[in-house]
């Protein structure tokens, strides 16, 4: 697994009105999707392409396009949701798919809950929307669900991550025969005990979305 932490000032600007807990819920929408856009600008420098002659107004050239099949967003559900616009404003042509993960609490492992994906991901680049990679079981459980279906190339797109997840992260996937790269906005401190990522930005779902109770 390729971990790409995107050093830009624009990013760190985006990245600390996120943090503050004084940020407004409809500005931090609108910031994530900013800030999910400069990522995937970093997160799609492999996507596939192929040429294609074109006209000019004044002449004819060769340019390219990109490849098919097209490629698929993943958003893990719910807060990956509040990364896919900013995701389609760089990459209008994609396919959406959803993924929803949760954790068992009696096994600890993740768990899919609802999905609406294609049945066969045979030679699909996939990229992952999730805004904190905090443990890692989620987003290796969501990988690893596309994988199975055929995913050949997976980018996974983060706000923030912790350590220990991208360790965890790299444990899961060290077998895994799939080229797969998690591009993040910053690589945090540390988990706390509740498992937040700190200094982080607190719970990005209900940052986003309100609490669901």
């Amino acid at each position: 697994m390729e971990l790409h932490v995107v050093e830009h000032p624009l990013v760190h600007h985006k990245l600390t009105v996120l943090r503050d807990k004084r940020t407004p819920q409809p500005v931090f929408r609108r910031l994530v999707e900013e800030l999910v856009t400069l990522l995937a600008y970093e997160a799609t420098r492999g996507v596939r392409v192929g040429e294609v002659e074109i006209e000019t107004p004044v002449a004819r050239t060769t340019g390219v396009k990109l490849a098919q099949p097209a490629p698929l967003v993943v958003p893990i559900l719910r807060a990956g949701l509040g990364m896919l616009d900013g995701m389609l404003r760089l990459v209008p042509t994609a396919e959406v798919g959803f993924l929803g993960m949760i954790r068992d609490e009696k096994t600890l492992q993740p768990m899919t809950y609802a999905e609406r994906l294609p049945q066969d991901l045979s030679g699909r680049q996939c990229y992952v929307l999730d805004p904190m990679l905090a443990t890692g079981g989620s987003l290796g459980g969501a990988i690893q669900y596309l994988v199975d279906r055929g995913a050949d190339d997976i980018t996974a797109i983060c706000l923030t991550a912790a350590p220990e997840g991208v360790d965890k992260l790299q444990h899961l996937l060290a077998d895994l025969q799939v080229p797969c790269r998690v591009v993040v906005a910053s690589l945090d401190e540390r988990l706390n005990d509740a498992g937040y990522i700190v200094p982080g930005l607190g719970d990005a779902g209900d940052r986003l979305y309100g609490l669901a109770e």
